[in-house]
């Protein structure tokens, strides 16, 4: 499948009237030290949502409170109306490459299998079905003929795309995805946007952990502006703004002349 011109085919699904994620008063704390701060968000369905803010904001803490692997001090999240342990199978994460052990003795075709082991249940092994949909998964990443291939004899990007297909291989209608674009190389940037915005013609909605600011205004069409607490969320047009962005990341010069260069081209 040639990521290139997928959009063209596909119908935009309809959008559900219930948020496929709200989070409210949610506060996480490391050894009694708070990273997050009351957080409360309702995410509409169907959106390619960035989540930008500094080193040490709680990005990657809120993607993982969200789907239960930290516990919460205070507040709650629920998915499609419900609490996250109820809707798992609706749910999809790719996590930070810098995160995995690649030396783990695993081919491509395994990591990709275990995106299909939340439809399988407990002792179950891979159908044909299940290979046959873990294979298109590949294909879609241009990563199919590396099916056999060991995981850590991959370059960075092709790592990346792997982990993508394990996601696509969960059918999932929510995906956080952390740092997708961290280490990868032009072509493989150009390859996850499109697929991320195939994702979102199919009605799915992605909070996509993001770090370059000139790219973000482009790629979504919400953003999660946040540094500990929340400063701004909605459409990324009322978002994307110098003092918004100055109130997240502070008095950081190199980010700030980052930011009205990206906020300058914006409205040229």
């Amino acid at each position: 499948m040639d990521l290139s011109d997928s959009s063209s085919s596909l119908t935009v699904a309809p959008i559900a009237e219930e948020s496929p994620l709200e989070v409210h008063d949610l506060t996480v704390a490391y050894r009694k030290k708070p990273v997050l701060w009351g957080v409360d968000i309702r995410a509409p369905a169907g959106k390619l949502i960035g989540i930008l803010g500094p080193n040490g904001a709680g990005k990657s803490t809120l993607i993982k409170a969200c789907m239960g692997l930290l516990p919460a001090s205070a507040g709650w999240v629920k998915v499609f109306g419900k609490p996250i342990n109820q809707s798992l199978a609706r749910v999809g994460y790719v996590p930070q490459r810098e995160s995995v052990d690649w030396d783990f003795p695993v081919n491509v075709m395994d990591v990709v299998l275990m995106g299909r082991y939340g439809k399988l249940g407990l002792f179950r092994r891979p159908t044909a079905a299940d290979r046959a949909c873990a294979r298109d998964c590949l294909e879609r990443v241009k990563m199919l003929p590396f099916a056999d291939r060991q995981i850590s004899n991959l370059s960075g990007g092709q790592q990346q795309r792997v982990f993508l297909a394990r996601a696509l291989a969960q059918e999932s209608d929510l995906y956080f995805m952390d740092e997708p674009f961290a280490g990868v190389d032009a072509a493989t940037e150009t390859a996850i946007i499109e697929l991320l915005h195939e994702l979102r013609y199919q009605g799915k909605t992605l909070f996509v952990v993001h770090h370059d600011l000139p790219t973000a205004r482009n790629y979504f069409d919400w953003l999660l502006l946040l540094n500990m607490r929340v400063v701004a969320f909605g459409p990324t047009e009322q978002v994307f703004t110098y003092d918004l962005l100055q109130k997240t990341y502070g008095g950081r010069l190199t980010i700030l002349s980052e930011v009205a260069e990206a906020v300058r081209v914006k409205e040229a």
